[in-house]
């Protein structure tokens, strides 16, 4: 099964795939914000294209625990995709993934203008790594059946 994370931001969205069994995230790309139909329609290619089963879409909780402006986009975008699809789609708590997703590419020495270009795409990747291991281990501790 293959699941898609997102990392959305008010100008840019980052992608992500799962590999088909599930137990990687991998960057696919960064979408460069231009209107909620051109987006969500990339996202529905992308969808078609890799055959996409579920969704997890990063939250931007404060270091609180509120939820905040950016929170109730992210609810929006996520009303909007599902009137347009019926995938199931889950939230994952992004607080630090960005920050996470900075200090990664810190420690490469890359550029601060190719840090800019792929920050995004590896914040959905650590979304989506994050919520791969958590299902896996929920399965991991489920009690033997008898």
């Amino acid at each position: 099964m293959r699941i898609l994370g997102l990392d959305l931001g008010s100008k840019t969205i980052g992608i992500a795939i799962s590999d088909e069994l599930g137990l990687t995230a991998q960057g696919l790309k960064t979408i460069k914000r231009t209107s909620m139909s051109n987006d969500l329609g990339e996202i529905l290619s992308i969808i078609d294209q890799f055959k996409i089963e579920k969704i997890v879409v990063g939250l931007p909780i404060n270091m609180d625990g509120t939820l905040g402006r950016q929170a109730e986009f992210v609810f929006q975008w996520i009303k909007a995709l599902k009137e347009r699809m019926k995938l199931p789609i889950v939230t994952r708590d992004e607080r630090l993934s960005t920050v996470e997703a900075s200090r990664t590419l810190l420690q490469a020495d890359l550029s601060r203008k190719k840090r800019k270009g792929v920050i995004d795409k590896l914040a959905a990747v650590l979304i989506l790594q994050g919520y791969l291991d958590q299902i896996r281990n929920q399965k991991d501790e489920l009690p033997p059946s008898t």
